[in-house]
């Protein structure tokens, strides 16, 4: 199948399915790249928890900070579903720098990476990541905020209610009254700006060598493996990855790296027009689309 055919097909699958995206999927032996829509600006979610580990690295490789200097952390008491770690710890806590990075990566502790922020604020996160070359993702508040959404307010039979608020109110420009979906007030990033970020943390680049490394292992540790990751998990691949979600919004970047030496950076940020907070299909289908764009590239 050729490449034009390819996307109108993929386009088409995921508009049945619901989904709008912005994907892309980069050769980062050739740079050679093939994507939908990767341009398209998204709320990032706690995809910001990326550059937010790598700037907080960066300055413990200068000194600023010490990873093992310990953080007292207050509890979240989080009860909803979804939030992990610190975030539903019902007591005050006392971690080191260094675990509140894995915490925040490999579980994706809502608590864990605002104790980050707190030492790193968002606006000087965003610097970093633009010194490194780094354009395009834009961190704006902490992550505990992704935890405080409409969906939090209805009762569980009701959640659907939240989602199809955050489906029907946004505007053509990505404006939203539910601030962590505007990509004018929330974090945000496109397809594009990930693999960017991808590609300085996998190649060469002006992020520091062991700073890079350190990422690319928390990366691989992450726990939340039910999206992308069943269709880039085998015995002769690597995969590392970091989702993001709030409400209708779901995505994963992250790198395939393949025993022959094939390595691909990878990214799908989508938002579904399905007012339902559970959608096992949605995570089916962004993988197979961003496989099907990956199986392209490398043939």
């Amino acid at each position: 199948m050729n490449t034009e055919a390819l996307l109108l097909r993929l386009r088409s699958e995921l508009d049945d399915g619901g989904l709008r995206g912005s994907f892309l999927v980069r050769d980062l032996r050739t740079g050679y790249e093939l994507g939908i829509d990767p341009d398209l600006e998204f709320p990032s979610a706690s995809l910001v928890k990326i550059p937010l580990a790598t700037a907080t690295l960066e300055r413990i490789r200068t000194g600023e900070l010490d990873g093992s200097a310990p953080i007292d952390v207050q509890p979240g008491r989080a009860t909803a579903p979804g939030p992990t770690g610190l975030t539903r710890f019902r007591h005050p806590a006392r971690v080191a720098i260094d675990d509140l990075l894995y915490l925040t990566m490999a579980i994706s502790d809502e608590t864990a990476a605002d104790a980050l922020f707190a030492l790193t604020p968002p606006a000087e996160v965003t610097r970093m990541t633009r010194e490194w070359g780094v354009s395009g993702i834009t961190a704006r508040h902490g992550v505990a905020d992704l935890s405080d959404t409409p969906a939090e307010r209805f009762d569980p039979t009701d959640v659907h209610l939240a989602h199809a608020l955050a489906i029907n109110a946004g505007t053509a420009g990505q404006g939203h009254p539910v601030p962590q979906l505007d990509v004018t007030r929330a974090s945000s990033g496109s397809a594009r700006a990930f693999v960017n970020l991808l590609e300085a943390l996998w190649k060469p680049s002006k992020v520091d060598d062991e700073v890079a490394a350190r990422v690319r292992e928390l990366m691989g540790l992450n726990l939340l493996r039910q999206r992308l990751s069943p269709d880039f998990v085998s015995d002769a691949t690597k995969w590392s990855s970091k989702t993001g979600t709030v409400l209708n919004m779901r995505h994963e970047v992250g790198v395939v790296e393949h025993a022959d030496g094939g390595i691909f950076a990878i990214a799908a940020l989508t938002a579904s027009r399905v007012p339902a907070a559970i959608q096992p299909e949605a995570e089916v289908l962004m993988a197979r689309v961003a496989r099907s764009i990956r199986d392209h590239l490398r043939a």
